[in-house]
């Protein structure tokens, strides 16, 4: 009966949206270290826009169990606080004068299918990206000129070759899409769950209207 009440919740590690939330803050505390001046206020609330993400996916996926618009309003929360995170990127590119990379960008595409698990995973795509090499899929890295992803052409100068500051902010761009994506994918399912489900009350009533009736 208890069950019935209070479907399972929580069980937010294992939430896809909250490996990448978690993952975009972890590379943003650690590129406002290296490329946010320390006395600027940017740095912080890149931090915090991006642990907020993080802590708004667990505290949605805690609260799914007595109400399902609160979990709603928490995950739209940490999907806004990523979408806040990913302006700060982008003002970042621009004010430094550093190209911020097309969606259809193969380096962007080459992180996304990495799956990287942490940072040191976003470190070694950042290495490979500065010295010219992407990630072809079955057929392995690609140096200067080779192919690129989707058999398309991709050539690494010295003279075109990106900063690590550029490389890292949109890596990050590109984890934010895929944490964003991912957060909207569960705003849906969150909303479908409602309209078939029911919330907390909703429920509660229903049980102690059944109550009532075998109790007569």
């Amino acid at each position: 009966m208890t069950e019935e009440l209070l479907p399972k919740h929580g069980g937010y590690r294992k939430l896809k949206s909250f490996q990448v939330a978690r993952l975009v803050y972890d590379v943003t505390v650690r590129f406002c270290e290296h490329y946010v001046d320390r006395r600027s206020r940017t740095g912080d609330q890149m931090v915090q826009a991006a642990r907020s993400g993080v802590q708004n996916t667990a505290e949605g996926s805690q609260a799914s169990g007595t109400s399902r618009k609160m979990e709603s309003e928490l995950t739209n929360v940490a999907r806004a606080s990523l979408e806040e995170l990913k302006l700060d990127y982008e003002d970042f590119l621009r004010q430094n004068g550093l190209a911020q990379w097309e969606r259809n960008d193969p380096r962007r595409q080459a992180l996304i299918d990495r799956r990287p698990a942490d940072t040191q995973d976003v470190a070694r795509w950042t290495e490979d990206v500065h010295e010219g090499r992407v990630h072809c899929g079955q057929s392995g890295l690609c140096g200067r000129g080779g192919q690129g992803l989707a058999g398309s052409s991709t050539t690494f100068s010295e003279s075109t070759r990106s900063t690590s500051a550029e490389i890292m902010a949109n890596g990050e761009l590109a984890l934010i899409d895929v944490a964003c994506a991912l957060l909207s994918r569960q705003l849906t399912a969150q909303s479908n769950a409602f309209e078939q489900e029911g919330g907390f009350t909703e429920r509660l009533y229903q049980r102690r209207t059944a109550h009532k009736r075998t109790s007569r």
